[in-house]
């Protein structure tokens, strides 16, 4: 038996169903023997929706009014009816079992399933089988229109029936036109029979993904604007009624190995991945999602792995995942298991533990566990910032593909910019400097709008402007040169940097709360370098470990190891379009220059880098004095950098590679004559450690 059915919402109607977010309004059903073809009682429920504000198209083509369906009953007792009615009509025909039939996916996939999920309520299992009569219709008539473009009305008049919707009800008239279309389609001419029903899945299953596999680009999507805490079955859960591939959620995460509010999602089939897309700006909690397209390149980037040690953790297939994060460089396996306690037992014992390690050995003070089953993580959850040894552990929900990105990537040391621009002219030494030392007279803004810029950020800080140091606009991009959210400010003393944070903490910026801090020099260089800094303290950058510094890179901290030469590219590649102050015609030609530290975008442990410094007075690019430019004019040393092409660029060094070694490399070759170190001019001191430690031999 089929149950014919059909449903409204106060919103969109027809292809958009389901795509505005509006709650369900309306069903109507019937039940249909398809052994006899006898039909059951036509029903009609209306649904009392927690917004009763009715859109236009909804009150013009279904007739509704809010007083109406104020007297209605709550979705969750409409179901309940349906199944008992069902059951009911069921008997009387003499049938125990029964499959929905709906027009199109829509009503079952964008409308029923995320609404229940949303209200917490679970669907009874037929809504997770149902035949789409579109599909099946175009089966039985391969000549009528694309799946795409039917309705019940063109189905309808392919087979000659009425099409005079005003002599019935709304949806009175869709259902019984669905049935007397199911029984042309089991007529003697076409005798169709239905035989592969549509299927939901009933919860979302996670696995490994090899970079081997084949992923089509038709079926990925990236999810934008996720709460940080968000787990792969909080997304799947957004996506509640589409079939996510198995292992299809792979959340991104930043340089640091944190997570960064983007998912990419490989759904089972093309169709699945544009009916996500219509979920675009739908809501998780409070907050909208973004849904673009992406390719299967992209997602292979962020959930392929081939490491034995992660394809081993991850063999056990069903298993919930929990990330820890901040432990004892010392903790051992047991360790963890002590702390977690036999409350919540970890699948396999020791072999249920995978610790992350930097590509050295070290550990990195991060851990995932496997739990067989919700009621162990959630024991485990419990034990959220308890202490291990002398330091508080973080647990959070993770997923297979986060696993492969921290384990295998390790916090990756890829270049930021992969290829050196060509360089405009020689630049003039730069008179600003970012600050360092440990007063506190800067402020750190996080939580900014990924599309804010030095505009914004000026507009935000208001009267404070006036008290910004020249050029103490620092803007934090992430590791894809994008907007971080972060942004740093140098103050023209420490009680103004206080004010500010007490003035301006919390205050919106377009859509969002800005957080603001009072923070030193020193923090700030940390942070742009690499760093973190939080509530728990400062964390350094790796360039600042000393496992990872050279012998000789003490004498040289304070001092820029690279020339500002290094730094002056196209401006496109580190900054957004800014607005620029109209120049005379008749201004001589300025040279740009950019602050030493600049140069740090090209040392490949950055995780992070600070934009070109910004006066808060000139919003723009740094213009040289005419002094300056004078002199670059009338300099009779040698170009810094000769014809284009002349340079190139090495990467994959060994750690330990030397100078020799590298002139070796090019043995047979011509490099630039009386000067070893290539075409850029070098300071004694900056030769001197680019010939030494392992961390500037890219250049």
């Amino acid at each position: 038996s089929l149950v014919v059915l059909f449903g409204a919402t106060a919103g969109a109607y027809g292809a958009k169903l389901g795509s505005d977010e509006r709650e369900l309004i309306l069903l109507v059903w019937q039940v249909v023997d398809l052994h006899s073809k006898k039909v059951g009682t036509l029903h009609k429920s209306l649904v009392k929706a927690d917004n009763l504000d009715l859109s236009d198209q909804c009150r013009e083509v279904s007739g509704l009014t809010p007083e109406g369906l104020g007297k209605a009953e709550p979705l969750d007792r409409v179901l309940q009816q349906f199944s008992q009615l069902v059951s009911s009509d069921l008997k009387v025909l003499g049938r125990s079992s029964y499959t929905l039939c709906s027009d199109g996916q829509l009503l079952i996939r964008q409308v029923l399933h995320p609404e229940t999920s949303k209200k917490n309520f679970l669907l009874s299992d037929c809504f997770y089988s149902f035949y789409d009569l579109r599909k099946e219709f175009h089966i039985c008539y391969p000549s009528s229109a694309a799946v795409k473009d039917q309705t019940i009305k063109t189905m309808a008049e392919y087979l000659g029936l009425g099409t005079d919707e005003t002599e019935e009800d709304f949806g009175v008239w869709q259902v019984k036109t669905m049935v007397a279309i199911i029984f042309g389609m089991l007529s003697e001419n076409c005798n169709h029979i239905f035989t592969e029903p549509e299927t939901v899945k009933y919860k979302y299953e996670t696995g490994p993904c090899s970079k081997s596999e084949t992923v089509d680009s038709e079926t990925v999507i990236r999810a934008r604007g996720l709460p940080w805490q968000s787990s792969d079955q909080d997304i799947a859960r957004f996506f509640k009624g589409l079939n996510i591939a198995k292992g299809g959620v792979a959340l991104c995460l930043n340089a640091q190995g944190r997570r960064n509010g983007e998912a990419l999602v490989r759904f089972v089939s093309s169709e699945q991945r544009d009916l996500a897309l219509e979920r675009h700006k739908h809501h998780m909690g409070s907050r909208y999602i973004e849904v673009y397209k992406a390719t299967g390149e992209e997602f292979l980037k962020i959930a392929g792995g081939t490491s034995n040690e992660v394809a081993q953790f991850l063999s056990k297939e069903n298993q919930v995942i929990i990330r820890m994060r901040g432990l004892p460089f010392t903790a051992t396996q047991e360790d963890v298991l002590g702390f977690l306690g036999p409350e919540c037992p970890v699948t396999g014992g020791k072999e249920g533990l995978l610790f992350v390690k930097y590509p050295d050995g070290r550990p990195t003070g991060d851990a995932f566990v496997l739990f067989s089953c919700e009621e162990y993580a959630q024991n485990a959850l419990k034990k959220h910032k308890e202490i291990l040894g002398k330091r508080y552990i973080e647990l959070f929900r993770s997923t297979a593909a986060e696993v492969q990105q921290v384990v295998l990537n390790r916090y990756m040391s890829t270049p930021l910019i992969p290829t050196l621009p060509t360089p405009i002219i020689p630049v003039i030494p730069p008179p600003y400097t970012i600050a360092t030392g440990s007063i506190r007279d800067c402020v750190r803004l996080r939580g900014l709008p990924y599309t804010a810029g030095i505009d914004d950020i000026l507009e935000f800080m208001g009267d404070a402007t006036a008290d910004i140091k020249p050029h103490g606009v620092h803007m934090v991009l992430n590791q894809q040169g994008r907007p971080s959210g972060d942004a740093f400010i140098q103050m023209k003393s420490a009680d103004k940097a206080f004010m500010v944070a007490q003035k301006c903490h919390k205050k919106m910026m377009k859509d969002r709360y800005v957080e603001v801090f009072q923070c030193s020099g020193e923090e700030m260089n940390f942070v742009l370098m690499g760093g973190t800094l939080n509530r728990s303290g400062l964390s350094p950058p790796p360039c600042k470990l000393p496992c990872l510094s050279p012998p000789a890179y003490a004498a040289f901290q304070t001092a820029a190891v690279i020339p500002a030469e290094a730094a002056l590219y196209q401006p496109q590649a580190l900054l957004p379009a800014t607005r620029t102050p109209q120049a005379s015609t008749a201004a001589p030609p300025t040279v740009t220059y950019y602050p030493a530290q600049a140069a740090q975008l090209y040392m490949n442990y950055t995780a992070y880098y600070p934009s070109p410094p910004v006066s808060p007075t000139t919003v723009g690019y740094i213009a040289a004095p005419p002094g300056a430019v004078a002199a670059a004019a009338t300099a009779t040393h040698t170009p810094i950098l000769p014809q284009p092409g002349a340079l190139v660029r090495m990467q994959g060094l060994p750690y330990n590679t030397g100078m020799k070694e590298i002139l070796s490399f090019f043995q047979g070759y011509q490099y630039a004559p009386d000067d070893y170190n290539g075409l850029i001019q070098l300071s004694d001191q900056a030769r001197s450690v680019l010939q030494a430690p392992k961390e500037w031999v890219c250049l």
